[in-house]
């Protein structure tokens, strides 16, 4: 069964659902805050702003990566710099060795038999020692061998020149016969073979080389040094050990790859070094072996200051690293920034237009209300007739 609606009834009902109709979007719009909430509202919009969006998503799924990328390179640069105050720390140990007494009392020496007639300013006499005459030394403490051809005129100064080349020194003792001793740094060393050669016809020759005497005290206090240097190189390995983040520890063998958009195709592979001890070329010392002499000393220094630039270097690598990796990550916050404006650009509805809407479409509607009542009243007077 259909009613029977008169023309004007029948306009005024059209009226009144297209206001309803608009009046319910206008409140759906307000409510959601989107003027484009399904493909049906905008098919262009919607699935621009949703591919906006699932982009978005995707890099600020990689933000926690980045993160942590960034928290793995920090804990590396602090592992570093505590590995270099280390290292300075058994550099300082090792100079101590150098400013502590000579661990040898007396040093390894070897005198010539008799006096020479000779002074420092010449040792050539023309009895002992004359010119052509030839002194070799063989190498002592790791020098260079001597071979001395003497002079018409050669002073002890001139002599010693030569001679500090293979460690040793010599002097003229109260009975003015020449005395070769090695010098501290090779203080632990016995001096090589001694070879006096009278090519020009002098007398001289030399005793036996006498070896270097331990002193007690002085090598007590140096295997206490050791002991303490080996304490320093134990912490620098369990601080490299100890220098991870999430189970990744550049300063331990481990590299790192980090990725920055949603392709994979942007990224950044940060290689780890091995920085234990053992990796920064330093091992540990023996008592007795080692810190004997300066020359023991300087050679630990030496092999602490290839460890130290070795850090130096890796540590501005891991700074330039870290700096690329937070320029990223603000980047790639920015991006996602823009990327969900964009996406708001496209479906969010203006809400002060909105709310204006609202109010004019229930104004219209009221409107429309009351339209639809006048043009019941020509119905409602035929009844009246009826009655």
């Amino acid at each position: 069964m259909s009613v029977v609606l008169s023309a004007s009834v029948r306009q005024n009902l059209l009226s009144l659902q297209s206001t309803a109709e608009l009046l319910a979007t206008t409140q759906n719009r307000l409510s959601t805050g989107k003027k484009v909430n399904t493909a049906l509202d905008n098919p262009t919009n919607f699935f621009t702003a949703q591919g906006l969006d699932n982009r978005a998503n995707d890099i600020s799924n990689l933000l926690d990566g980045i993160g942590n990328g960034v928290q793995v390179l920090q804990a590396a640069n602090t592992g570093i710099t505590s590995l270099q105050k280390l290292v300075d720390t058994a550099k300082s140990i090792a100079n101590q060795v150098l400013q502590a007494p000579t661990g040898y009392a007396p040093k390894s020496t070897v005198s010539s038999a008799a006096a020479l007639g000779g002074t420092s300013a010449n040792l050539v006499d023309n009895v002992t020692i004359k010119a052509t005459d030839v002194l070799d030394i063989a190498a002592t403490g790791g020098g260079t061998a001597t071979h001395i051809v003497f002079g018409a005129s050669e002073s002890l100064a001139q002599l010693n020149a030569t001679l500090a080349a293979n460690n040793l020194t010599a002097s003229l003792d109260n009975a003015n016969k020449l005395v070769i001793t090695t010098t501290n740094d090779a203080a632990s060393s016995t001096i090589g073979a001694v070879t006096y050669t009278n090519t020009g016809g002098g007398t001289a020759s030399f005793g036996a080389v006498a070896p270097p005497v331990a002193d007690v005290a002085s090598q007590t206090i140096r295997s206490n040094l050791v002991s303490q240097y080996n304490n320093v190189i134990t912490q620098i390995t369990t601080t490299a050990q100890d220098a991870s983040f999430n189970g990744i520890n550049l300063l331990n063998g481990d590299d790192l790859k980090l990725i920055f958009n949603e392709t994979g195709k942007s990224t950044l592979n940060i290689p780890g070094v091995t920085y234990s001890a053992t990796g920064l070329g330093l091992t540990t010392l023996v008592a007795g072996t080692n810190f004997l002499d300066n020359n023991s000393a300087n050679a630990v220094i030496a092999k602490l200051s290839t460890a130290s630039d070795a850090l130096r270097t890796e540590a501005s690598s891991l700074g330039s690293n870290l700096s690329i990796v937070q320029i990223r990550q603000d980047f790639s916050k920015n991006l996602i920034n823009v990327l969900q404006t964009g996406s708001s650009n496209l479906t969010l509805a203006d809400t002060n237009e909105e709310a204006a809407n609202s109010q004019a479409l229930s104004t219209r509607q009221s409107i429309a209300v009351s339209a639809l009542a006048l043009a019941n009243q020509s119905q409602a007077s035929v009844l009246q007739l009826l009655r």
